[in-house]
């Protein structure tokens, strides 16, 4: 993890390229009616997203599970993001995870899409705050 500001706003700026990459990638694999991997590619949208708010404060995690607490502490628990935020993580985390390692789970369209809007409402508002932090995006 870079130590001086500098390195950790390019990082930050990486890392939420990788996750509007992921949400273009879920888009089409929707559109192709390949709906687990859709899913998949959602939650790692939202996971890069956090990632890149946790960069800009020296963060980083080594598992799923580590990056997802201190995002709920740092930043959920602190209302520097909506609480609502949390719900929609959990579902994004429990999608995945049942989209990769269940052998018979079934998502539909309607739920992939779902997953798909919030992850694109989870960007949205991750764009907001690091524009905020004055982080240039696109």
């Amino acid at each position: 993890m870079p130590v001086d500001d500098e390195g950790r706003r390019s990082l930050s700026k990486v890392r939420f390229s990788r996750a509007q990459d992921c949400l273009s990638e879920a888009e089409v694999l929707l559109s192709r009616g390949q709906y687990k991997g859709a899913a998949n590619r959602s939650y790692y949208a939202v996971f890069h997203a956090m990632r890149a708010v946790l960069a800009l404060d020296g963060i980083d995690r080594k598992h799923h599970s580590g990056v997802i607490s201190e995002f709920m502490r740092l930043y959920i628990k602190t209302n520097i993001f909506e609480k609502g935020v949390s719900d929609m993580i959990g579902d994004q985390y429990d999608y995945r995870t049942s989209s990769d390692y269940d052998d018979f789970f079934i998502i539909s369209k309607s739920e992939v899409t779902e997953q798909i809007n919030n992850a694109r409402l989870f960007l949205a508002l991750v764009k907001k705050h690091l524009q905020g932090r004055d982080i240039p995006l696109e």
